[in-house]
């Protein structure tokens, strides 16, 4: 049976039918719906874990003890649960250990364009790359099996478009694999120094044994067409390649990149007059070749930033045979990111925004847009959960020099809050520094598409769980009763008070902000009757709500609408327009 799956999908299917016990990852573009689609199969649990270390870490406990484990992250993700990634390379697995990362070339969500390719080389674990959606499937169960004959968790690094394009998938039954035996065994599983010592050498042998497997995998392709022109690629990369190139070209698809198939790349450039490389970001494969001796090119001509697509591809080989482009005549208007309208963040940007004293230490999340114009708030985005820990150094910097006139107020959702924010607030607290802490509790892990979180009472596979109280959580670690205040962040009066408290306070406080994400399906039900519209006889054009930048307040030949169908009735335009031109309709929750 065949069926039309996105790579993500497709990476759900793979780990299903090869019989997949466990799996725990933390949600983050593009790799977030390979769990979401897992947990419909319920003959795997599945799990959202508050960060991807303990998603790591989760997936390798559940290896030891025997089940074929699987964890998912998005390239950044790496970064966090690198300590475990590491170290399992050492100890080995039991059952299966797969690592799906998921690259994001061109930074479509991402801070950074980092190429996670050099964690296989660095990490010394196999890496396989698939190209569409039906080898998603396919190396998925491949990794299982190459993880459990060569006792090494398995990385499989895919990218934005792999994972979000669609192509048809072979359906298979799954094969039902039974857990293994646990035994004890310290030397192995007890990453001392003195164990590690012992581990490195079988590490580097398994090296040496996966390049030799790797030589005569199937997970590689070689294509014999012209030998004017090698090209040797993986990934969507090669996809890109072969539409270019055509049969014109002879290619060398590397399903398995790391450690890279040394035999085989002889064999194939041996007999090619030219051989070029293609591959998105870093020279990867190119430095890997050339240091094996062989010429080829690729990185001169071939950007380094961002995504390659064939037109790329065809204008840096090709030169004057780029093909001739099919301009349409109507031009798509631009679409910057934008709080939704109705968002419970806009109201506390809001209410802070013109208090140039404050200094806004920013974190992953719908509120990173609060340094959008025209909010403007936001000072410094690092990565997950540094806003806190960002915000204890620049606030100590302010008492170093004894400006007690600004004041750092670090930003945070609930979803971020739990996955690293919390060591953050442990170190203000600790070290008596300070800093404003706003938990923005949207109820929902918003920005990677509504996923629960420890929060939210919910688990990935729909069951109840007991909700973190974040309030008391706050409390347990130190923070004075008199410190902590629980805003609805649309009220503008008291969100101010608050505000004007916390830059007061010469102790650690923390500001909660609970409302849900206007998004939610519950809410938009909730306020399905509640808007506000303008009394344009009343309107001074002052544009006053405008400059909330709510996206259902919009200009048409000189006055200011509301959009019906966009607004929720949240109130913040009627709460700032200074002429009472704004009238709430309907059942307003927030009236």
């Amino acid at each position: 049976m065949k069926s039309l799956m996105t790579g993500n999908e497709a990476l759900a299917r793979g780990a299903y039918e090869a019989g997949a016990h466990f799996a725990s990852a933390y949600p983050g573009t593009p790799s977030t719906e390979i769990l979401e689609n897992l947990a419909k199969y319920k003959e795997v649990y599945s799990e959202w874990a508050p960060n991807e270390k303990v998603g790591m870490e989760a997936a390798s406990g559940a290896a030891i003890m025997g089940a074929r484990a699987l964890t998912t992250m998005k390239h950044v993700g790496l970064n966090v649960a690198a300590d475990p990634f590491f170290t399992m390379a050492y100890i080995g697995v039991n059952g299966g250990l797969v690592i799906i990362n998921a690259d994001d070339p061109g930074m479509h969500s991402s801070q950074n364009e980092q190429d996670n390719r050099y964690y296989a080389l660095h990490a010394k674990v196999p890496m396989l790359e698939p190209s569409d959606s039906e080898e998603c499937r396919i190396f998925v169960k491949k990794a299982y099996e190459i993880s459990e004959e060569f006792d090494t968790p398995v990385l499989i690094r895919t990218t934005t478009r792999v994972n979000h394009s669609k192509s048809l998938v072979n359906l298979e039954d799954r094969k039902e694999v039974a857990i293994k035996e646990y035994k004890k065994d310290k030397l192995k599983n007890v990453m001392t120094p003195g164990h590690a010592q012992r581990r490195h050498p079988i590490v580097e042998d398994r090296l040496v044994s996966l390049r030799h497997y790797n030589n005569a995998s199937t997970l590689n392709i070689m294509e014999k067409n012209d030998s004017k022109l090698g090209i040797i690629t993986s990934g969507i990369s090669y996809a890109y390649a072969r539409e270019v190139f055509g049969d014109t070209a002879s290619y060398l698809k590397l399903g398995m990149t790391f450690p890279i198939p040394t035999e085989l790349i002889e064999e194939f450039a041996k007999d090619m007059e030219e051989l070029i490389v293609i591959e998105e970001n870093e020279p990867y494969l190119e430095k890997e070749i050339k240091a094996m001796g062989i010429a080829c090119r690729g990185r001169d001509v071939l950007p380094i930033c961002g995504e390659l697509n064939p037109e790329i591809i065809r204008e840096a080989f090709l030169g004057t045979e780029k093909k001739e482009m099919i301009l349409m005549e109507s031009k798509s208007p631009t679409r910057p990111p934008v709080l939704c309208a109705g968002c419970p963040h806009r109201g506390f940007f809001n209410a802070l925004k013109t208090d140039r004293d404050i200094i806004a230490s920013g974190d992953i999340g719908c509120y990173t847009l609060g340094a959008m114009d025209p909010i403007n708030v936001t000072d410094t985005v690092i990565c997950m959960g540094a806003s806190i820990s960002a915000g204890t150094g620049m606030q100590k910097v302010l008492d170093i020099q004894g400006n007690t006139k600004k004041k750092v107020f670090s930003f945070i959702g609930d979803s971020t809050f739990f996955h690293s924010g919390i060591t953050g607030l442990v170190n203000s607290i600790y070290n008596k520094i300070p800093v404003v802490t706003v938990i923005m509790d949207n109820r929902t892990t918003g920005m990677t598409g509504h996923q629960e979180n420890p929060g939210t009472g919910k688990t990935l596979m729909g069951e109840e769980a007991g909700d973190i109280n974040i309030p008391m959580l706050v409390r347990s670690l130190g923070i004075k009763d008199e410190n902590i205040k629980i805003i609805n962040p649309y009220y503008q009066d008291k969100a101010k008070e608050v505000i004007k408290e916390a830059k007061a306070a010469t102790e650690p406080f923390v500001i909660i902000t609970q409302e849900p994400c206007a998004l939610l399906k519950d809410v938009q039900i909730l306020r399905r009757n509640s808007y506000v519209e303008i009394d344009q006889e009343k309107c001074r054009k002052c544009k006053t709500c405008v400059r909330t930048g709510c996206p259902a307040i919009y200009i048409k030949d000189g006055s200011v609408f509301i959009d019906r169908e966009m607004c929720n009735g949240c109130t913040l335009c009627y709460q700032v327009c200074p002429f009472d031109a704004i009238e709430k309709k309907g059942d307003l929750v927030n009236a």
